[in-house]
């Protein structure tokens, strides 16, 4: 299996088990967590890919360095201004997109490792 092929299919496992999540929460915080999920599947999903399709160039720890910088500023602006701005409760909205992140960060190192090891090469 390729690169992108599998990062496809680990995203659609996480984006999976983020709309079970969604479902199984009270109705009272599913749009924070709706929310969530939907945000670190759109920011991760693209610098991740980034990161991936840089392993191995000059232009890796930028794209890695910048990746994460985005992440944690967006976490941060997510949770200091956006959801108190709108009423809401930070905390499931937090949750569920820092667990995203973390999530496709490791379908990041699964698809590095098995694209990059020199298993194939035995």
């Amino acid at each position: 299996m390729r690169l992108g092929r599998r990062y496809v299919v680990g995203v659609a496992v996480v984006a999976a088990g983020g709309a079970l999540l969604v479902g199984a929460v009270p109705k009272g915080v599913r749009a924070e967590v709706l929310w969530g999920v939907v945000t670190g599947l759109i920011l991760q999903v693209p610098l991740g890919w980034m990161a991936l399709r840089s392993i191995g160039t000059e232009h890796f720890l930028l794209s890695w360095g910048l990746g994460t910088l985005v992440r944690f500023t967006t976490v941060g602006i997510a949770g200091l201004v956006i959801v108190p701005a709108l009423g809401g409760s930070a905390g499931p909205m937090l949750g569920s997109m820092v667990g995203v992140l973390v999530a496709l960060l490791l379908v990041e190192g699964v698809a590095a490792v098995r694209e990059h090891s020199r298993e194939d090469e035995r």
